[in-house]
């Protein structure tokens, strides 16, 4: 039933965002934003003004270059900072599961239908991804369940509502995650693991096996996107006269470069490892290692610091409660341990470890070397852990959550049935949420956090406003 209560929460709250951002992009004007708006080429159908008034908001900021490159491919060069797997799937949906609305809808109102749609289906899957890991990994039905109920009101929500990939990755992220905790890449090596005079030698060679190969699969995708991106522009074989005139005239008056055939190579082209992302990376956004530590980028900072703040707590709450395991990188076990059938459920089972050597990784990299205002999404689509430690710390601090009574019999979780029973609500958010004023600061501390991100990168994201 705990999946069950999950996936009804996360679709309640995926229609609630649906519905305020429609509603908060027609009440707030939007601002008037340096960013990229390429011109509507393509002729209206019926129902495209209808579909633009309503979803309208999804395809602000980078949901624009997405939305752009389903449409019209790889045109100008800063479309290669994102990856091609997101507009790929868009335009599926557009041209299989909505090709009989094409009378009605152009390709650009049909990609908007495909944003709602696809995102909704692959955050419902990330929501279901996430609970099965976290089963698996904190052995604590409570708690898995209290962080994929977070996880429905993630501060990251507008980008797992909007035409962003976050939702694509988190589904991949976690579901990914999950067949590899339950081994399913050993298992074809398993079937050797029975001749024990081999075995040691044989855990060596296929744990480098399997990094090597996995390592190769991991990059080979981005390998050859950066292959075609150096195709496109160093060795092109695109006149500009068969680029239409109006995206032409754009790249013209924003400085956007855009394939052709009769002029130079671009500079980057003559490098010894000619990788367009970080060109990209670095001309464009001017993104780089301590590039963002300027005093006018303290309110980004100021942004950016709860999702930090939580990254940091589950860092040292870990390594305070296993000191030993974090000393020996988990790499063995200790003789004390050795007895253990298993390891002690809940956040500080030592197989969180991994993902707190992880999660720290993402801080410390996206904290010096990104935009610091991303944090928040980058690390909430990429790793489980600011779920964990948030309920964990709910389910520690929280009176409400605990199965003893509180001194307020007004404020009990635990309700009586007709037959005299206690029961636990099947949702506890809702039920901390409807006694928000009696909840501990902790818990005050985290939904406040949670709830008022969810709420306010609605408001702003969807009408050109700067946000995480």
């Amino acid at each position: 039933m705990d999946v069950s209560a999950v996936l009804r929460f996360a679709t309640v709250t995926r229609g609630l965002s649906l519905l305020l951002q429609a509603v908060l992009n027609a009440v707030i004007p939007d601002h008037e934003a340096d960013a990229f708006k390429p011109p509507r080429t393509e002729e209206l159908l019926y129902l495209d003004s209808t579909v633009e008034w309503l979803l309208g908001g999804l395809s602000h900021w980078d949901a624009e270059h997405f939305l752009f490159i389903a449409e019209r491919g790889y045109l100008y060069e800063h479309n290669f900072a994102f990856f091609p797997l997101f507009p790929v799937v868009l335009r599926g949906l557009a041209e299989t599961l909505l090709w009989p609305l094409r009378t009605w809808l152009s390709v650009r109102g049909r990609l908007l239908v495909a944003v709602t749609l696809g995102n909704s289906a692959l955050f419902l899957l990330s929501v279901v991804a996430l609970y099965a890991l976290s089963r698996t990994v904190l052995q604590d039905r409570r708690l898995a369940l209290l962080s994929s109920l977070l996880y429905c009101i993630t501060p990251a929500n507008v980008f797992m509502t909007a035409g962003y990939s976050e939702s694509l990755f988190a589904a991949l992220t976690f579901g990914g995650v999950y067949l590899l905790e339950k081994g399913f890449t050993l298992r074809a090596c398993l079937a050797l693991s029975h001749f024990k005079v081999f075995w040691y030698i044989w855990v060596i060679i296929r744990l480098l096996l399997t990094s090597l190969m996995g390592t190769a699969i991991i990059a080979l995708p981005f390998c050859a996107f950066q292959y075609y991106g150096y195709r496109t522009f160093c060795t092109p074989s695109m006149s500009q006269d068969r680029i239409p005139p109006a995206l032409l005239s754009l790249a013209e008056l924003k400085g956007y470069r855009v394939p052709d055939e009769n002029g130079p190579p671009p500079l980057w082209c003559m490098r010894p490892l000619p990788l367009l992302y970080s060109h990209i990376q670095d001309v464009y956004w001017d993104v780089g290692f301590l590039r963002y530590f300027e005093l006018k980028q303290i309110p980004n900072f100021i942004l950016a610091l709860p999702m930090a703040s939580l990254g940091i707590i589950a860092a040292y709450a870990y390594v305070l409660a296993n000191p030993e395991l974090c000393l020996r990188l988990g790499l063995w076990q200790t003789s004390a341990n050795k007895g253990l059938d298993k390891p002690t459920p809940g956040f500080f089972n030592p197989r969180v470890f991994v993902y707190i050597v992880h999660s720290t990784v993402l801080l410390v990299f996206g904290t010096l070397c990104m935009h610091v205002q991303v944090l928040t999404r980058f690390m909430a689509s990429s790793s489980p852990v600011p779920f964990w430690i948030s309920a964990h710390l709910l389910l520690l601090n929280e009176p409400l959550l605990h199965r003893r009574k509180t001194s307020n019999p007004n404020v009990q979780l635990h309700t009586h049935s007709r037959n005299g029973c206690k029961h636990t609500p099947p949702n506890p958010i809702i039920a901390l949420l409807l006694h928000f004023k009696s909840c501990s600061p902790t818990t005050q501390s985290i939904l406040g956090y949670f709830l008022s991100y969810w709420l306010v990168g609605l408001a702003l994201h969807c009408n050109f406003l700067p946000w995480t």
